[in-house]
């Protein structure tokens, strides 16, 4: 197992290929730390990756995105003692349109959140 004894945070892991990533992560022998600003899923991740022998745990809350990644550091050291790997994979995509015709606010959101989020 390539990860083992590593502890790894996903974000944005609540679906797609975020998701996947957690799934192998954990596979490779790491305990994840799953996180995302859509909950919904992030039990049925954690609840998965259990079921085939790994470790995982997730950042529930309703918290702006400085207070959660917080929340996920602390949630890290305090169930697994570390966190060795940061995976910022959160982004969106929301409104797909060309530069010019998205207006300063849509702008504004994604770069916080694609850009600036993995600050």
């Amino acid at each position: 197992m390539k990860l083992e004894n590593k502890v790894v945070l996903v974000t944005g892991a609540s679906s797609g290929i975020r998701n996947e990533i957690a799934k192998l992560i954990a596979k490779e022998g790491a305990s994840v730390v799953v996180v995302a600003k859509r909950n919904e899923n992030l039990e049925n991740l954690v609840k998965q990756i259990e079921t085939n022998g790994g470790q995982a745990i997730t950042v529930e809350g309703d918290l702006n995105p400085e207070e959660k990644m917080q929340t996920a550091f602390n949630a890290a050291l305090s169930k697994f003692g570390k966190l060795d790997i940061v995976i910022n994979s959160a982004g969106i995509a929301d409104i797909i349109a060309p530069v010019a015709d998205m207006g300063e606010g849509i702008w504004e959101v994604d770069l916080k959140v694609d850009l600036t989020g993995a600050i």
